[in-house]
């Protein structure tokens, strides 16, 4: 029975240390790293209408229904290779993902429908931005450096 008191005894001794711990590292923890932006974009590109019959070996991307996400932050640029850009657009936008201006562009007449989407805060503002373009070309055409995570410029 002392064996039980005595391991009942300790673990609420580590709990009540544990607590203490972070009650008071949580504070200095704050003070010394860099306050982080609450600003964040999930952004997905989903194939829409892709050819039935996949083939064996056909990329996960290119089946229907595939979709490819980042989680872009700003404070500092990160989430995929063109934060620093995809950034730099929507501040000029004000977070309007729809005012991001076209790229000319020639893209091929070629029925491959991507469907692109940004949830998330932009600057304290919601962001909720759903829309299906006609290829990825036009998408990326219209969107910028945003959904163009592994694009070629």
């Amino acid at each position: 029975m002392n064996h039980i008191l005595t391991t009942a005894a300790g673990r609420a001794a580590l709990l009540t240390a544990a607590a203490l711990l972070l009650a008071g590292a949580a504070p200095a923890r704050a003070a010394t790293e860099p306050a982080r932006s609450a600003d964040w974009l999930l952004l997905t590109v989903t194939r829409d209408g892709a050819p039935t019959g996949i083939r064996p070996g056909t990329p996960a991307g290119d089946r229907p229904g595939a979709a490819r996400g980042a989680l872009l932050r700003c404070d500092p640029p990160s989430g995929h290779a063109r934060a620093e850009r995809a950034c730099a657009e929507l501040d000029a936008a004000h977070g309007r993902i729809a005012d991001i201006p076209a790229r000319e562009t020639l893209c091929p007449m070629i029925h491959a429908p991507v469907t692109a989407q940004a949830r998330g805060q932009w600057r304290g503002q919601p962001v909720d931005y759903t829309r299906t373009f006609p290829n990825a070309c036009v998408m990326a055409a219209r969107t910028g450096a945003l959904f163009a995570w592994d694009a070629e410029d």
